[in-house]
């Protein structure tokens, strides 16, 4: 059945299962999982230990993992975070469809979650596919809006060529982009993770694998969010 969806909101459960009353829980096993992983345990029979636990579903279970980091990846993330007031005159990586999906869900009044290292994620997956949503056009004018605020002097996206779309999205940006006369790239690589790891300017991203294995990094979505989308529905789950 092709997806048909209009939005990247909340899915039907989601209001009960990060209601209020779940939030002790959640935080609880975030602080737990994290504590498991310090300690070497394998994330995935971590995250079962934990999970079980507190009694929690798959879309919980995937919160608390995106959520989640051992102590020493905290302080690595923490030494190469770079402030946003940092980013004038210097060039961005934007790892595209985290940002992007990550802004589209903070707009159409989906859940995002504030992890234990302070970064902003969604639970929205590609699952190879990228669908435009009504809030696909609004994210990217405000990513650009406000990367014209701060100043960066060059940007770079990188979207994943293996992700069906891909290539209607980089046109959908340069159109986005000479409306605006922005001086932005976009590129198509197989492996926008190894890319970003590897740049030379800061990183546009949440994604954990690349926060451990890149240089300097900024918190772009949460800066958005609290500036921008003040109706945003987030939901910090940080253990400290």
């Amino acid at each position: 059945m092709p997806d048909k969806r209009k939005h990247r909101g909340a899915h039907p459960d989601d209001e009960k299962l990060f209601s209020a009353q779940q939030l002790a829980s959640l935080r609880a096993a975030v602080s737990d999982f994290s504590m498991l992983l310090t300690g070497g345990y394998a994330a995935r029979s971590a995250l079962k230990l934990v999970g079980d636990r507190y009694q929690l579903t798959s879309r919980q279970r995937l919160a608390v993992m995106r959520s989640a980091c051992s102590d020493e990846q905290l302080a690595w993330r923490k030494q190469n975070e770079v402030s946003v007031a940092a980013l004038a005159g210097r060039g961005l990586a934007v790892d595209g469809y985290n940002v992007l999906i990550t802004v589209e869900a903070a707009l159409s009044d989906g859940f995002v979650f504030i992890g234990r290292d302070g970064c902003y994620r969604d639970l929205a997956g590609l699952h190879g596919t990228y669908r435009k949503v009504n809030e696909t056009v609004k994210a990217i004018e405000l990513i650009g809006t406000t990367l014209q605020r701060l100043r960066v002097s060059s940007v770079i996206w990188f979207l994943d060529r293996p992700v069906s779309n891909s290539g209607r999205l980089k046109q959908l940006i340069g159109r986005i982009t000479e409306a605006n006369r922005w001086q932005w790239d976009v590129e198509l690589v197989c492996s926008p993770d190894k890319e970003l790891c590897r740049a030379e300017q800061i990183v546009a991203t949440s994604d954990g694998v690349i926060l451990d294995r890149a240089g300097g990094w900024v918190n772009l979505v949460g800066h958005f969010i609290r500036e921008s989308i003040p109706s945003a529905r987030v939901i910090n789950l940080a253990c400290e």
